[in-house]
């Protein structure tokens, strides 16, 4: 069956039944003879064919084991009430021919919408021809229509052909995504240096663009958006990681949330400590400026960590060297100290001080909450923590369990620990994993620098960040 949609403005589809076997006259009769007077003389289906009011019925059917079974279209010209007045009519219809039957209106479509698109598709021709005539107000043009001129502005990146806004060369930043589309919904928010690697094969252009340029990976926030990232960050000189919320792409997001996810991007060395990923680091003979205190702070704490031949770790022989020097000083010549939490010891109070501190110097620093007010507590705790990415372990008195933990480390060493830990104070993202880990081994505080993207808080757990802690 074949309607011409210019010729009507609804179109009236159902179905029909018969206990017996009817063909398409036996239909047709019954539809205007069965109707005929019922719902007054505007709406007669006769007169309203006549004056070309409604269409040609059409009837399609099919006869199997005695019985049939069909479908029936009425183009109308009339308004959507006298339409469906028309279309209930049908339904009263009871018997075709000798057989009983039943009709019932599967929809009414407003078969406008085709031209709709005619409209649409021929819109974005003529946009394309007059773009470049600057007295042009294209603020009301439909978003569809705009789309359809932004993939003129992707180029192609250099000798490797990868799609690319029109500014990656000009511009002191990079973006790089996962594909072309991507490319495209950015270019629709404004951004025009954005660059797609289409796959999980890095171009050596890529790699050299990374170390001439701040780089910032895009990624959606799927499994797949956290191996390209991983890749990424092991081959390409990576300064920032935005990633689109979870399971979203950023072909995608809307405007509004694509400069969301880039305002709340991560440097390189948090998604890292983050994810709980181990990432080898691309060996390059040269780094960016600003890259020297990055890659300076990213192995300050395994130095800190390693041990000389002999077993002896290499800090506490610090400490004990400067703690002989201190002894051979006359008293009032030591200079003050300060605990890990940065609060100043005093220098009326140096002596004692001094002296119930030489044990704890040789081990690691213990730290524990004022009574009666925890959280200036864990807020002193995590300014001691800043940039040192360590985490503190808390028992429910107070009292530090475990300090000095790399962040890295930290999701493995909760699952592994047992039972008595109540508050976990750390340098760094509060995370999904961090979260359920906290939840299965019911730790009560969780405080961290900022929330990362948590779709689900447990009930049980306090969440604490810097910002609550001001």
């Amino acid at each position: 069956m074949v309607v011409d949609p210019s010729t009507t403005k609804y179109l009236i589809r159902a179905s029909v039944q018969a206990d017996g076997v009817v063909e398409k006259p036996d239909i047709i009769g019954a539809i205007f003879g069965q109707t005929e007077g019922l719902m007054g003389n505007e709406l007669d289906m006769r007169d309203l064919q006549k004056s070309a009011r409604i269409g040609r019925v059409e009837v399609d059917v099919e006869t199997r084991g005695g019985k049939t079974t069909g479908h029936i279209l009425v183009p109308s010209a009339l308004d959507k009430v006298e339409s469906a007045i028309l279309a209930a009519g049908l339904e009263t219809i009871d018997r075709i021919g000798p057989a009983k039957a039943t009709i019932r209106v599967e929809k009414i479509e407003d078969t406008r919408i085709s031209r709709r698109k005619q409209v649409v598709d021929r819109a974005k021709e003529l946009l394309a021809s007059i773009n470049e005539d600057p007295g042009q107000d294209s603020g009301k043009i439909a978003d569809e229509v705009r789309s359809a001129v932004q993939v003129a502005e992707i180029t192609k990146f250099r000798n490797t052909k990868l799609p690319a806004g029109p500014n990656v060369d000009s511009s002191d930043s990079v973006i790089i995504v996962e594909g072309r589309n991507d490319v495209l919904n950015l270019l629709k928010c404004g951004i025009k240096n954005a660059i797609a690697i289409e796959g999980t094969n890095v171009p050596e252009e890529i790699k050299e663009l990374s170390k001439e340029k701040t780089t910032i990976i895009f990624v959606d926030g799927d499994r797949g958006g956290e191996l390209i990232a991983k890749e990424l960050l092991q081959t390409c000189e990576v300064d920032f990681v935005a990633r689109a919320p979870p399971t979203r792409e950023v072909e995608e997001i809307p405007h509004k949330l694509v400069m969301k996810c880039l305002k709340n991007k991560l440097t390189s060395e948090q998604f890292v400590s983050q994810m709980g990923l181990n990432i080898k680091r691309p060996e390059s003979a040269g780094l960016k400026p600003g890259a020297e205190g990055r890659e300076e702070r990213q192995e300050r704490a395994p130095r800190e960590e390693r041990q000389d031949r002999g077993g002896r770790d290499e800090r506490r022989d610090g400490r004990h060297e400067q703690r002989g020097r201190e002894d051979r000083q006359p008293r009032g010549e030591r200079p003050e100290r300060q605990d890990r939490g940065g609060r100043d010891r005093g220098r009326g109070r140096e002596r004692d001080e001094a002296e119930a501190d030489a044990p704890a110097e040789a081990a690691e620093p213990q730290r524990s909450l004022p009574q009666g007010d925890p959280r200036a507590g864990f807020r002193d705790i995590l300014q001691g923590l800043s940039g040192s990415l360590k985490a503190v372990l808390l028992d429910d008195q107070g009292k530090t369990m475990q300090g000095d933990l790399a962040v890295r480390e930290l999701a493995d060493t909760l699952k592994s620990s047992k039972d008595g830990i109540h508050a976990v104070v750390f340098d760094g993202v509060i995370t999904q994993r961090l979260l359920d880990i906290a939840s299965e081994r019911k730790i009560a505080t969780v405080v961290g620098v900022k929330m990362g993207n948590v779709t689900k808080v447990p009930d049980a757990v306090e969440i604490l960040t810097r910002d609550d802690l001001a």
